[in-house]
């Protein structure tokens, strides 16, 4: 069973001090089958207490705030974890659409992921759809129709989009990173009715050339009666196996942000995030993101500024 040695440093630096800054981190791995933590340290500048509860979607979410004037925050996550291979094939048990529709009854929370986000661009997924075998006679050979579909068509360049990319706009572009492809895949079989969410983590290194590895990452989990959630990459066009490591879920990016905040002040922000992965052999994933902030206008003298880590973008 492979162990992976992952590091995930969050840097902020201010051209002036600010204060009273509040954070919200989900970093801690989630147990789930596959995956086991051995290991788990959270480093904070000034080693604020950090409450800690589960969310409605059952992530580790922390919460923490530096409340004194600060030029610079640190966030310094070290986990070691233990994973499972798997096969990269398709799970063998299935179920019809219908069979599945009657599994999730009133469910609330499958309702919700299996309800589809209303975009303009509606159209352009109605007709993939129609380019695609429906799901009636089998579900999991639908979702890997999609997530085809999604690796053949789509390409996958950085730079060209960002956290708060619409799935509109990846439709129109057609281009993107993981955390694009898992929103479009989400809107295709949540499309057909079927549960599905998005996860937030990493993939680790196989000397493979899978696209992300090393860095933060993102896929797609659908909900069957009989296996439960099953994950599958279409940046990457594989089922989930033993070199992803799971952080957080929910329904997009937004409920699984490695790390997001606030802070009271006028100050112009530089934001890095290094993600470090390292296999047991020595060799080791490095992916180094900056981002300069813009300077708050201090026209209005609003004090607050949103923090939505551009740099935590999922490649």
């Amino acid at each position: 069973m492979p162990v992976f040695s992952i590091r995930h440093i969050t840097h902020y630096q201010y051209d002036r001090p600010v204060k009273e800054s509040m954070s919200q981190v989900r970093i801690f791995p989630l147990p789930c089958q596959g995956q086991t933590m051995r290991q788990f340290e959270l480093l904070i500048s000034t080693s604020p207490a950090i409450a800690q509860f589960t969310d409605y979607y059952g992530n580790i979410v922390g919460d923490f705030n530096v409340l004194l004037p600060h030029q610079e925050l640190s966030i310094d996550a070290r986990l070691v974890v233990e994973t499972t291979e798997r096969a990269n094939e398709r799970p063998a048990a299935t179920c019809t659409l219908r069979q599945l529709q009657n599994a999730i009854g009133n469910d609330i929370l499958l309702l919700q992921l299996a309800d589809p986000e209303r975009i303009r661009e509606q159209w352009v997924i109605d007709h993939i759809l129609q380019e695609l075998p429906p799901p009636d006679e089998d579900v999991l050979e639908f979702v890997w129709r999609c997530n085809e579909f999604i690796y053949r068509n789509f390409r996958y360049e950085k730079g060209i989009t960002n956290v708060e990319t619409t799935v509109d706009e990846i439709l129109d572009h057609r281009s993107g990173v993981c955390q694009d492809f898992a929103h479009v895949m989400l809107q295709l079989l949540r499309s057909r009715g079927i549960p599905a969410r998005y996860v937030s983590g990493y993939i680790c290194p196989n000397k493979s050339g899978l696209r992300g590895e090393g860095a933060t990452h993102a896929w797609v989990e659908a909900w069957t009666p009989v296996l439960g959630w099953v994950g599958i990459d279409p940046t990457n066009n594989v089922w989930v196996n033993g070199r992803h490591v799971l952080l957080a879920t929910g329904r997009d990016f937004r409920d699984c942000t490695p790390v997001k905040g606030t802070f009271k002040g006028l100050a112009r922000q530089s934001l890095s995030v290094l993600v470090s992965v390292g296999y047991e052999d020595g060799h080791v994933f490095e992916e180094l993101n900056e981002v300069k902030m813009q300077t708050i206008s201090e026209e209005g003298l609003e004090p607050w500024q949103t923090d939505w880590m551009q740099a935590q973008q999922q490649q």
